[in-house]
């Protein structure tokens, strides 16, 4: 069994349904990115898999433990890192460590409060508070907090939401170091360049559904192609360059100031002059969303 296998999963909440139908399978020793814009049913799916909330139908099974029956055995084994900072600013890094390490029944607490520190470089912070902590900080802490234990399986909500640029780069760092050791993550994010980089394998939701699953590279070339004519101009010349290309069967989304035709590495000519660049995942995202992704 592998660690995650969702079938058929549906939540709602009154009259809206988060979660509809869903399916997902994160391999041993892979990591899967749900990819979504805001409301897409990222993180209900993520709070399903810790038992905070509770499917409507459908089966859930975590590390060969069904959800949410059995949760308690599957948090043991697994390390969870929320979108929403949690933490305790009264305590200091080390304290917060000590806490969890308890919590997981830790054999050896040091060895492991001194790796976790070391993950998330913070080792000369290890007597601040949290609350003395930056926005990076506190991330690396979340993330060092949630592989104390060594699990088996990591879920990332989100995990470099909000955070500039550098940090961002840090922390993909340690998430791909994960990868690479072969821990199975399931991440969720609305950051193009975050699944292309970290995930195996990538699965778009889409108003709680799965709109497309695979690996990013075949993503891209099965559903758009290889190539994109970005055509500039004013509103009506747009207009009428995307009539025509739909006429003769390409698919087209609006850039801000420009249309993308996709898949015009077989237009012959047939098309205005634009700007030709790679097909990207992006393009596939907002195909199937309708919504524009950072």
């Amino acid at each position: 069994m592998h660690p995650i296998e969702i079938r058929g999963v549906v939540k709602r909440y009154g009259p809206i349904t988060a979660v509809d139908g869903l399916d997902i399978t994160v391999p041993e020793g892979t990591c899967v990115g749900l990819l979504g814009p805001n409301g897409a049913g990222k993180s209900t799916t993520m709070r399903m898999l810790t038992a905070q909330s509770v499917a409507d139908e459908g089966t859930i099974h975590v590390l060969g433990h069904e959800l949410p029956g059995d949760s308690k055995a599957a948090r043991q084994k697994m390390g969870v890192v929320p979108q929403l900072d949690n933490l305790d600013i009264e305590l200091t890094v080390e304290q917060t460590f000590q806490v969890f390490a308890r919590l997981y029944g830790v054999s050896d607490r040091r060895a492991a409060i001194d790796r976790a520190l070391a993950i998330g470089t913070l080792t000369e912070r290890r007597d601040s508070k949290v609350g003395q902590l930056s926005g990076g900080m506190r991330r690396r802490l979340l993330i060092a907090r949630g592989l104390l234990h060594r699990p088996q399986l990591v879920l990332l909500d989100e995990p470099t939401v909000g955070l500039d640029p550098q940090v961002r780069q840090e922390l993909w760092s340690l998430i791909d170091t994960l990868r690479g050791e072969g821990t199975s993550i399931l991440m969720s994010t609305h950051y193009i360049e975050e699944a292309e980089r970290l995930a195996d394998t990538v699965l778009i939701m889409s108003h709680g559904k799965a709109v497309a699953e695979g690996k990013p590279s075949e993503l891209v070339r099965e559903l758009v192609g290889t190539q994109v004519t970005e055509v500039y101009g004013p509103q009506d010349h747009l207009a009428k360059v995307t009539a025509d290309a739909r006429e003769r069967g390409f698919r087209t989304r609006r850039t801000g100031t420009s249309v993308a035709v996709l898949g015009t590495e077989s237009a012959n000519g047939e098309l205005p002059e634009g700007v030709v660049r790679p097909a990207s995942l992006e393009d596939v995202f907002v195909m199937l969303t309708g919504e524009v992704v950072e």
